[in-house]
């Protein structure tokens, strides 16, 4: 059952609340948050919001109107499991006070029209969706840059480049080598309290998580695995997921990110994202296709594939996302679908139940805004549905041994951000049908990324000394 307003003010009461914290996201994917204190917080809070200034919000509003409100959802209640005294957590949308409407650059907003319009299409009534982030966790990190030159330093003491440590209780010699962190036992994994901790936290906020597991990456590579849950719903968890996993590590005085490729040489950090359509209780995309599919869940997979490039704008909206898309290892960057290959941009998990059936986009990475990134999958998929996108064959075998004729046909996602950027600009009708997106949204939102293009491409590169100097 849903929660309702007074329901919040039954647990406020229950829990000797002292604070209510008004949480929403930013373009670039950002929680951000205010608190009230309880005694300033009644229901009306739920009915008329609290103002808040829209224009200190990267990509948001101009100084002149700068008024915004932010408006809490009931149903997202949660007690924070992080601070000294009771404090409630609401997620809140952005709401212009002129005409109470959501916020048209707001990331929550747009997810809710994404479900919207699903709806208003008639195909489906639910779109599932089902993240896998995974995260790094380090000791210690620190970085400099400035005119003088720049640098960047990882300590880790599970890292394998940590053996010739000298550590104050000595040195316990048992790691991981690089890409062996899938999944040996303790002593080698040191992070499992961690993440029993994290996983804790998580459900007491909610949040129900199925699996946690060390990952390939040996120096601290993590993966917690929650359940699937409707767009919104599952967008609101993925902030809750990020949340909880910075203030666990941080109280065990370590620091976590969500950084796609923070170490050279390992596995990067990607966010497969499982996804699925539903209509009155049932699973579109079970059919007797290819590897149980419908026809439904092969033209999503053709919008997908189709939009990619576009897509790569939002899944991957760093330029360090591509660092990790590079051919030739196991990222996904192949536009083609498999049930086997890991290879693949989408692939199709094996499942027991066809319930289960549903297709896994493989190329997102974890610093994507949750609630953009699952509103531009749904939309690229319902557009290869609405224009029967068929995908054309699977590809089971590795992908890099295929003839070069046959693998020059199979297409690559993006390799750099603007190249993303580039794609988007020239390919996103498929976002802004039924206003789910708008071009003012994406124009602002293309502006943002690239300042981080152009701030990247003006910086030198340690890497370049190393190339050029002697040259």
């Amino acid at each position: 059952m849903a929660m309702s307003a007074n329901d919040v003010m039954k647990m406020i009461k229950e829990k000797e609340v002292k604070f209510v914290d008004l949480r929403f996201t930013d373009t670039r994917g950002k929680e951000q948050h205010v608190s009230v204190p309880v005694k300033a917080f009644s229901t009306d809070k739920f009915e008329s919001g609290h103002f808040f200034d829209g224009s200190s919000i990267a990509g948001w509003k101009g100084i002149e109107a700068s008024d915004m409100l932010l408006m809490p959802d009931p149903d997202s209640a949660r007690m924070d499991p992080f601070t000294d005294e009771p404090v409630l957590n609401l997620t809140c949308d952005a709401v212009e006070p002129s005409d109470g409407k959501g916020y048209d650059r707001d990331p929550r907003t747009i997810a809710k029209r994404a479900e919207a319009y699903l709806k208003s299409t008639g195909l489906g009534d639910t779109a599932y969706f089902g993240p896998e982030p995974e995260f790094f966790v380090f000791d210690s990190v620190t970085w400099n840059v400035d005119m003088s030159g720049c640098f960047v330093k990882i300590k880790a003491e599970e890292a394998p480049w940590s053996s010739g440590e000298e550590y104050e209780g000595g040195n316990m010699g048992h790691r991981a080598p690089v890409k062996g962190g899938y999944f040996p036992v303790p002593p080698a994994d040191t992070l499992q309290d961690i993440r029993n901790a994290m996983v804790l936290a998580l459900e007491q906020q909610g949040v129900e998580c199925e699996v946690h597991h060390h990952e390939v990456a040996a120096a601290g590579q993590n993966e917690i695995g929650t359940k699937f849950n409707s767009l919104v719903k599952r967008a609101d968890w993925m902030q809750i997921l990020k949340y909880t996993v910075w203030n666990v590590a941080h109280s065990y005085g370590k620091t976590a990110t969500f950084m796609p490729k923070p170490i050279v040489g390992d596995n990067g950090s990607g966010m497969h994202v499982h996804q699925s359509v539903w209509k009155d209780g049932k699973n579109l995309f079970t059919g007797n296709g290819y590897s149980g599919l419908s026809d439904f869940a092969l033209f999503y997979i053709g919008g997908i594939i189709k939009h990619a490039k576009a897509l790569n704008a939002i899944t991957n909206p760093g330029t360090n996302s591509y660092k990790r898309l590079v051919p030739g290892f196991e990222a996904p960057i192949n536009l083609a679908y498999s049930s086997r290959n890991r290879s693949a941009a989408c692939r199709i998990p094996l499942v027991t139940d066809p319930k289960a059936r549903r297709v896994e986009v493989r190329f997102p990475d974890p610093t994507t805004n949750p609630y953009l990134a699952f509103a531009a999958m749904l939309m690229a998929g319902l557009d290869g549905v609405q224009n029967k996108i068929h995908p054309g064959d699977p590809i089971d075998k590795n992908l890099y041994d295929l003839p070069p004729a046959q693998a020059k046909k199979v297409q690559n996602v993006c390799s750099s951000l603007d190249m993303a950027i580039d794609h988007m600009n020239r390919d996103r009708d498929f976002l802004t049908k039924g206003g789910v997106f708008s071009d003012d949204m994406l124009d602002a939102y293309c502006a943002l990324k690239m300042e981080e293009v152009t701030r990247f491409r003006m910086t030198t590169h340690p890497v370049e000394f190393d190339m050029y100097y002697s040259s």
